[in-house]
């Protein structure tokens, strides 16, 4: 109907009447060609009736947990529609800050807080709340052409501070070590600087070699490892992939010397293992709550185990 009168309206033009009568027919055409445009726009009924977006839970941090915050996200707000969860990663460090900012309702951090951190944010007025909600081994990776197949916290941190710069030196090939390690921004960084480096020895100042290669991404270690046969690395147990080989750890040279997995971090066999976090400004309310509950129930720790981390329970 729309085209139609306009169609009338374009052939009326070459009309050269000026009595009000063509005015009023003109003015008639031109108010139904209007509301055949904006009849285009206008909301149908389903989206005049539509629901408000709903909470919004702001989520940031550790890039070792990403995935599984993702994943977790993803599976919440599919059976609670009226709850949306943004997620992004950028390191545990990061996710900290935009806490202390005021500016997430959670951070997520492979990390526990540092004092400094606390106090800067009670500073602001934000008192964090530290909440468990996984655990994690730290895998140490080689490329899976090289034969070394075990070591002790003794030898990685001579490997990673430079001691120790070639494989033949642990009985490998006549190799350079290339190392790749995270940010310093990432908690997996920080844990393994405080543990594996120093020993846990908080007296140390032991650095990493400035000859590692820090890489933004666990990504990037894998595809490093995986092409490189000198390449050593080390990063969460659920970033391990098929063209990695992980080595055995021994805390002292008496061993016993054991591999990563979900079973040993629970046993507290493996001696590189720490716990996952998120935090939060205060005791969580509300849909904060109620999400955090569910990722403590049973269908979130089933999906720590989907993702290869190790569950609570």
């Amino acid at each position: 109907m729309v085209h139609s009168l306009q169609g009338v309206f374009c052939k009326s033009r070459t009309r050269t009447a000026t009595s009000p009568l063509w005015l009023l027919s003109l003015l008639f055409l031109l108010s139904l060609t209007s509301l055949g445009c904006a009849s285009a726009t206008a909301p149908t009924p389903a989206d005049s009736t539509a629901q408000p977006a709903g909470r919004l839970i702001q989520n940031k941090g550790s890039d070792t947990i990403v995935n599984l915050a993702l994943a977790w996200a993803e599976a919440y707000m599919s059976s609670h529609p009226g709850v949306r969860i943004s997620v992004t990663g950028g390191g545990s460090g990061t996710g900290i800050a935009a806490l202390i900012n005021g500016t997430v309702d959670i951070a997520n951090a492979s990390r526990s807080m540092k004092e400094k951190e606390i106090k800067n944010a009670q500073a602001r007025g934000i008192e964090p709340v530290e909440i468990t909600i996984a655990r994690d081994g730290i895998a140490v990776v080689v490329n899976p052409s090289n034969p070394i197949n075990e070591l002790t916290i003794d030898q990685l941190s001579d490997i990673y501070t430079g001691k120790i710069t070639n494989w033949k030196e642990l009985g490998g090939e006549d190799r350079p070590i290339v190392l790749t390690s995270r940010e310093s921004n990432s908690g997996t960084y920080v844990y393994f600087l405080e543990h594996v480096v120093r020993k846990g020895d908080k007296e140390s100042k032991l650095l990493f070699s400035p000859e590692a290669l820090l890489l933004p991404s666990s990504e990037g270690i894998s595809l490093e490892t995986s092409r490189n046969p000198n390449a050593i690395g080390y990063d969460g147990l659920g970033y391990v992939t098929a063209e990695q080989k992980t080595v055995r750890i021994a805390r002292t040279a008496a061993g016993p010397y054991v591999a990563p997995s979900i079973e040993t971090v629970n046993s507290g066999a493996y001696p590189i293992a720490r716990p996952l976090h998120m935090y939060t400004n205060g005791q969580p309310t509300g849909e904060i709550k109620a999400y955090l509950d569910w990722i403590l129930g049973d269908e979130g720790q089933a999906i720590v185990r989907q993702l290869g981390f190790v569950p609570l329970h």
